[in-house]
């Protein structure tokens, strides 16, 4: 086993080869970024089973788990387009330049960066599902927690098999992503640990998700989505709900300072959705780039109906204050706030587990 620890984040693209896919463990090093966390740990002596929402979650995952190796066909043919999509990056000079094949190419990256950041996203909600399993201060979200664990596990196998054998090309985490994440990771405080995860991580990763799932031709892709995406939504609902009752609780300053977090959270993750390192792949002023994406009508569009996942949530748990909501107003989201959120559908929710989407 070889393992090199680092403070620094790698920021090497990586590709997969058919080689690499039969490598030993003397062959293989892990590249492991430490991370101090001032987590403050409790135990809970109350083992009393209420019967609730977060019990009913729990018997849910219970119930719905699947198999990465066994409930999905990885051995169907892999579909890619060969079409070259007319998108907003048709106006960019840079973009202009490149001939067919080279915006192929571009297309191929930008795709392998955002399904890396799903990885990466992954892995991150692993590590903060079994901060809470220590932290939740109650019993049962301890239990939920160490259930939600394994589902990250199983997405970040999912994700990395695909990578590793179907698109076979993998980027490092977005920087954005990445602050988030040790924002998140690094609070001593249990709460802000589950509405950063729960609600915007998550939140956004279910919007995103659900559109990579209409557009992919690739049919064991979709597969992978559509079992992910019944795990994420019991996730979000677990942080909604738990959290709505929390919160409530709380004095006005502490929940001020819950507000601002989660706005804060939101900025930061905007900023996750431009992809900085496939710009700088092709030779493009990062800046340049982003601000041409950022002003391209159909990525703002992208951009707020990520966000209609999360603001009616944030509403529903009560962070949507009076300080903080001219803040989203700016953002151009705050018309979500009132508009009903089908992650917490209990119908959809306990649909038996259909393996194929």
């Amino acid at each position: 086993m070889k393992i090199q620890y680092t403070s620094e984040t790698p920021r090497k693209i990586k590709d997969y080869n058919e080689v690499d896919l039969k490598l030993g463990p003397n062959e293989v090093e892990d590249i492991a970024e430490i991370f101090n966390t001032p987590l403050t740990g409790t135990y809970n002596w109350d083992y009393t089973i209420q019967d609730n929402r977060i019990a009913k979650l729990y018997e849910l995952g219970k119930k719905l788990n699947w198999n990465v190796s066994l409930d999905i066909d990885w051995d169907r043919p892999l579909v890619v387009s060969d079409e070259i999509p007319a998108v907003f990056w048709d106006e960019y000079p840079p973009y202009k330049k490149l001939n067919d094949d080279e915006k192929r190419e571009f297309f191929r990256h930008r795709g392998a960066s955002q399904l890396s950041q799903f990885l990466h996203g992954e892995q991150g909600a692993l590590l903060v599902a079994s901060q809470l399993v220590s932290c939740a201060p109650t019993y049962q979200a301890k239990l939920y927690a160490a259930s939600q664990a394994f589902d990250e596990a199983r997405h970040v196998e999912a994700f990395s098999k695909y990578i590793q054998t179907r698109s076979k090309l993998m980027y490092p985490v977005g920087s954005g992503l990445k602050s988030l994440l040790d924002k998140i990771l690094t609070d001593e405080r249990w709460d802000l640990k589950l509405i950063g995860m729960q609600i915007i991580i998550e939140g956004l990763a279910l919007a995103a998700f659900n559109t990579a799932k209409a557009v992919t031709p690739d049919p064991v892709f979709r597969d992978v989505l559509h079992l992910v995406i019944r795990d994420e939504a019991r996730h979000v609902t677990f942080g909604v709900n738990y959290l709505e009752d929390f919160i409530e609780n709380l004095s006005e300053k502490e929940r001020e300072d819950r507000a601002m977090f989660a706005y804060e959270a939101c900025v930061i993750s905007k900023e996750r959705l431009f992809p900085t390192d496939v710009f700088r792949k092709f030779g493009w002023n990062e800046n340049e780039a982003r601000e041409f994406s950022n002003n391209a009508g159909f990525a703002q569009e992208f951009q707020r109906l990520l966000f209609s996942r999360v603001v009616p949530n944030l509403s529903r748990i009560g962070l949507l204050t009076d300080k903080v909501r001219p803040l989203y107003d700016k953002l151009g989201v705050l018309e979500f706030e009132s508009h009903s959120s089908e992650d917490i559908s209990w119908a959809e929710l306990e649909k038996p587990l259909d393996q194929s989407a």
